[in-house]
Protein backbone atom coordinates (compact mmCIF):
# COMPACT_ATOMS: atom_id res chain seq x y z
CA UNK A 1 0.00 0.00 0.00
CA UNK A 2 1.83 3.37 -0.63
CA UNK A 3 0.13 6.30 0.90
CA UNK A 4 0.59 10.10 0.64
CA UNK A 5 -0.10 12.99 2.42
CA UNK A 6 -1.32 14.45 -0.83
CA UNK A 7 -3.97 12.07 -1.75
CA UNK A 8 -7.49 13.12 -0.45
CA UNK A 9 -10.36 10.55 -0.25
CA UNK A 10 -12.99 12.38 -2.12
CA UNK A 11 -16.05 14.41 -0.99
CA UNK A 12 -17.79 12.74 1.64
CA UNK A 13 -15.59 9.88 2.34
CA UNK A 14 -13.04 9.47 5.43
CA UNK A 15 -9.72 7.35 4.15
CA UNK A 16 -8.58 6.78 1.02
CA UNK A 17 -5.98 3.89 -0.33
CA UNK A 18 -4.10 4.39 -2.91
CA UNK A 19 -3.31 0.61 -4.99
CA UNK A 20 0.06 -0.17 -6.60
CA UNK A 21 -1.63 0.53 -9.93
CA UNK A 22 -2.39 3.94 -9.05
CA UNK A 23 -6.34 3.77 -8.23
CA UNK A 24 -7.71 5.44 -5.40
CA UNK A 25 -10.22 3.47 -3.18
CA UNK A 26 -11.76 5.99 -1.13
CA UNK A 27 -14.09 4.51 1.16
CA UNK A 28 -15.78 5.54 5.35
CA UNK A 29 -17.84 7.81 6.27
CA UNK A 30 -16.19 11.27 6.48
CA UNK A 31 -16.97 13.83 10.06
CA UNK A 32 -16.67 13.55 13.95
CA UNK A 33 -19.59 11.58 16.13
CA UNK A 34 -22.48 13.60 18.05
CA UNK A 35 -20.08 14.15 20.62
CA UNK A 36 -16.79 15.18 18.89
CA UNK A 37 -14.95 11.96 19.37
CA UNK A 38 -13.99 9.48 16.23
CA UNK A 39 -16.35 8.11 14.09
CA UNK A 40 -15.53 4.62 13.99
CA UNK A 41 -15.52 2.77 17.54
CA UNK A 42 -14.79 -1.00 17.38
CA UNK A 43 -16.41 -3.16 19.72
CA UNK A 44 -19.69 -0.97 20.44
CA UNK A 45 -22.76 -1.29 19.47
CA UNK A 46 -23.05 0.89 16.79
CA UNK A 47 -19.91 -1.03 15.34
CA UNK A 48 -22.35 -4.33 15.65
CA UNK A 49 -24.63 -2.88 13.87
CA UNK A 50 -22.31 -1.62 11.15
CA UNK A 51 -21.02 -4.84 10.43
CA UNK A 52 -24.84 -6.96 10.73
CA UNK A 53 -25.68 -4.95 7.91
CA UNK A 54 -22.22 -4.79 5.55
CA UNK A 55 -22.51 -8.71 6.33
CA UNK A 56 -25.86 -8.36 4.28
CA UNK A 57 -24.31 -6.22 1.47
CA UNK A 58 -21.37 -8.58 1.13
CA UNK A 59 -23.74 -11.48 0.66
CA UNK A 60 -25.68 -9.38 -1.62
CA UNK A 61 -22.79 -8.13 -4.23
CA UNK A 62 -20.27 -11.08 -3.83
CA UNK A 63 -18.30 -9.74 -6.69
CA UNK A 64 -17.21 -6.73 -3.56
CA UNK A 65 -17.14 -8.97 -1.01
CA UNK A 66 -14.61 -10.98 -2.71
CA UNK A 67 -12.19 -8.20 -3.98
CA UNK A 68 -9.88 -7.17 -0.75
CA UNK A 69 -9.75 -3.47 -1.73
CA UNK A 70 -13.19 -2.29 -2.20
CA UNK A 71 -14.71 0.40 -0.02
CA UNK A 72 -16.80 -2.82 1.61
CA UNK A 73 -14.26 -4.71 2.94
CA UNK A 74 -11.87 -1.81 3.52
CA UNK A 75 -14.83 -0.61 5.89
CA UNK A 76 -15.28 -3.90 7.55
CA UNK A 77 -11.83 -4.13 7.96
CA UNK A 78 -11.69 -0.59 9.77
CA UNK A 79 -14.31 -1.57 12.15
CA UNK A 80 -12.77 -4.87 13.20
CA UNK A 81 -15.87 -6.66 11.98
CA UNK A 82 -15.73 -10.63 12.74
CA UNK A 83 -19.04 -12.00 10.83
CA UNK A 84 -21.61 -9.53 12.02
CA UNK A 85 -19.79 -8.38 15.06
CA UNK A 86 -17.27 -5.36 15.68
CA UNK A 87 -14.75 -6.63 18.05
CA UNK A 88 -12.53 -3.99 20.34
CA UNK A 89 -8.68 -4.28 19.16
Amino acid sequence: MVKSSRVKPRKGKAKVKVLKSGKRVSYGQAGKASDGGRRVRPGTSKGDSYCARSLGQMKKHPKSASNPNSPLRLSRKRWKCVGSKSKAS
